[in-house]
């Protein structure tokens, strides 16, 4: 499959980005959104930090060769998880269809899923997906999300999918 979109990783962690505890989250996802066709332009890992998020958020949305934010981690009810409040703040539309899929879907694997606080929406011409930290929840999240995402893409982007990278 050829390259579909650009897409921009940031893992949120306060383990990983100190060095503590390795990324398995950020790798998984990489590898999982390149089996599909999507090219990863940019991988960051930071902490648990609001402005930290915001910025790398923003930096990646600013750059409109890529089309796709994926995150994982921070989603959780943790006093650190404050990933979707970064989303929040810098997404000028949400997307709420993209987590409440992604919530009815891992449902069948845990009902734990109902817990997770993701959220999705669009900056400039990027789309940002808040995905769990853990490897497991997060390939079941993609499982779902992999099948419609370019139809949301091109409709963002205005143009198909053979054109994006060009």
């Amino acid at each position: 499959m050829g390259n579909k979109y650009n897409v921009g990783i940031i893992t949120i962690s306060d383990r990983s980005s100190s060095g503590e505890r390795e990324d398995l989250a950020g790798p998984l996802l990489r590898d999982l959104v390149e089996e599909d066709g999507y090219k990863v332009v940019n991988e960051s890992i930071v902490p648990d930090e609001k402005d930290l998020i915001m910025e790398k958020l923003i930096e990646l949305s600013n750059d409109d060769s890529i089309a796709l934010i994926l995150t994982t981690g921070g989603t959780g009810f943790s006093p650190r998880d404050i990933t979707p409040e970064a989303t929040i703040e810098v997404c000028e539309r949400l997307t709420p269809g993209i987590p409440e899929v992604m919530r009815a879907h891992s449902s069948k694997y845990t009902n734990r899923a109902y817990l997770s606080r993701s959220q999705a929406g669009i900056r400039k011409r990027s789309l940002i997906i808040n995905l769990p930290g853990s490897p497991k929840a997060l390939k079941e999240n993609l499982e779902v999300l992999l099948p419609f995402l370019d139809h949301g893409l091109q409709m963002l982007r205005g143009k198909s999918a053979d054109c994006a990278n060009e």
